[in-house]
């Protein structure tokens, strides 16, 4: 019996082993745990001995892979599925960039294989894992076949991880694969629909702050015309950049951000660069044009000191140099300033106070200064809100908070606000009925 056991589990790890193109799932703290589960097993089944640590050992193991599979939301199968959805390998980069009878015959006979393998796994999870160690006289916590949390995953995903549950065969899956590769990517860019650059590598941001359009309240003409454009880019037209310009507070930032719930399903990134990090945009554009999906590189609160040259880095971007721009990449910012670069007075041309040290054509270096913002295709302008635009925010984010005033009373507390705070703003707006609501919650 114990010899059948552990010819059993051996078969498993060299099956594991035999991975060619996904051996890098078996990097996941996941796929560790369960292999060293097996390694525990298959020690355990040598002699049997109950006393022995290694029982102690395989016991640990369970709990650590138990705990493991449990932290992702998702149950062993549909975890194996995502594994392979997601993995970055030369099959999945090869399948974005090049059609299925295209691909090279190795590389699908290598992916046919590596299915196979992983959909033997697959099936290798909770109650059989649990029906080895009753075996071994050891009775673990009954499995209970988790429930996968699919809500969190895009539309595509979601599709075809069903097909891949329904399935017997998961390399008659393969052209289904191809396609989800070629219009979803892999790696990073197929688990997050959002991104930073932070020391300089891409990182994905798990709880990105999803606008909904709903949610955005004023302003309408500026929204259709960045939904257009944004729009156009998805179509596969040449999209503009775009330079959302104006008062603080009026929901620039909201209104970029909603793009990312509304058209993420279409393949659509944002990508989220600090104005410190803007020397690397070059960098960064060679890295986004390698991959399928769009992008656009969001940058908020944009402006520039007088010594920064960042700006450069920038103009590269919008306008390239000697390598043709990504088409797969806009870049979307928001500016308080009209002109981006900081002026001063002392920078017009003066013939007074002549010096060798005084540039001779100082209006070129004013002109470049001034030109930055008009290297956006599209500049949006947001002015201040009026009162009726406020109130109309007002209204519509305590309908959605559940705040239930009359009109006339929810105004003049508005109003209120706004006037002792921080003026009449979508973000005034905002934090007034976050207050309110705390308020009326309080005093029940």
């Amino acid at each position: 019996m114990l010899d059948e056991i552990r010819q059993s589990i051996y078969m498993r790890q060299v099956r594991i082993a035999s991975l060619l193109l996904y051996q890098n799932v078996l990097k996941q703290k996941t796929w560790e745990t369960y292999a060293k589960l097996l390694h525990s097993l298959a020690n355990y089944a040598l002699d049997g001995d109950e006393n022995s640590s290694r029982r102690l050992s395989y016991l640990f193991a369970y709990g650590k892979w138990f705990r493991a599979i449990a932290a992702t939301g998702y149950n062993w199968r549909d975890y194996v599925i995502l594994q392979i959805l997601t993995s970055d390998n030369p099959f999945s980069q090869k399948a974005q960039t090049t059609e299925l009878d295209s691909l090279p015959a190795s590389l699908l006979s290598a992916a046919k294989h590596d299915l196979q393998v992983l959909e033997e796994l697959s099936l290798w999870g909770g109650n059989k894992l649990v029906d080895l160690i009753e075996g071994f006289g050891d009775r673990p916590v009954v499995w209970q076949l988790l429930e996968s949390d699919m809500s969190r995953l895009s539309a595509a995903k979601r599709s075809l991880v069903l097909k891949f549950q329904e399935t017997d065969d998961w390399t008659r899956l393969l052209p289904e694969l191809v396609d989800y590769y070629k219009h979803s990517g892999a790696g990073i860019f197929t688990e997050y629909d959002a991104f930073r650059w932070r020391k300089g590598h891409l990182e994905g941001i798990a709880y990105p702050d999803l606008v909904q359009l709903s949610d955005l309240v004023g302003y309408e003409s500026q929204r259709q015309t960045l939904y257009k454009n944004t729009e156009a880019f998805l179509s596969g037209y040449h999209g503009l950049h775009v330079l959302l310009y104006g008062s603080r507070g009026t929901g620039k930032s909201s209104m970029v951000k909603s793009l990312m719930y509304a058209y993420r399903d279409r393949g659509l990134r944002l990508v989220e660069v600090a104005k410190n990090d803007l020397k690397d945009l070059p960098i960064i554009a060679d890295i986004l044009r390698q991959v399928p999906q769009k992008f656009i590189i969001f940058v908020d609160d944009l402006s520039f000191e007088e010594e920064s040259e960042d700006y450069k880095a920038l103009k590269v971007v919008l306008e390239g140099n000697l390598s043709a721009q990504p088409n797969n990449l806009l870049v979307y910012a928001t500016s308080n300033r009209r002109h981006l670069l900081r002026e001063y007075f002392s920078d017009r041309p003066s013939l007074r106070d002549l010096s060798d040290r005084q540039e001779v054509n100082p209006w070129d270096t004013m002109q470049e200064k001034l030109s930055l913002s008009d290297r956006f295709g599209l500049t949006l302008t947001f002015l201040q809100a009026d009162q009726e635009i406020y109130l109309k925010i007002v209204r519509h984010l305590a309908k959605r908070a559940g705040i239930d005033l009359l009109e006339d009373d929810l105004n003049f507390r508005a109003l209120q606000w706004a006037t002792r705070h921080n003026g009449q703003s979508g973000r005034t707006a905002q934090q007034f009925i976050d207050y309110l609501q705390a308020d009326l919650q309080t005093k029940r």
